[in-house]
């Protein structure tokens, strides 16, 4: 499953969540204005840093828009 950290009023978390959306992309959305998402994120990453990806199923972990939506891309 793809949990996707994101904070609603970034715009680069807004182009991976579009991307998501246009292209029926299942994923679990992980706002880190709630302190929960936001101490795993941490955890995950180790920085403070939206969007972020974290792939459960393959255990793979990335920043960055477009590498998020290229992964994804080339995942299908």
């Amino acid at each position: 499953m793809l949990d996707l950290y994101i904070l609603e009023t970034c715009p680069y978390s807004r182009k991976v969540i579009d991307y998501f959306e246009d292209n029926d992309i299942k994923y679990n959305k992980k706002d880190i204005t709630k302190a929960e998402n936001l101490e795993k994120l941490i955890q995950l990453g180790g920085e403070r840093q939206v969007p972020f990806l974290h792939d459960t199923d393959n255990d793979i972990s990335m920043y960055e828009s477009d590498d998020i939506i290229e992964y994804v891309k080339n995942k299908k």
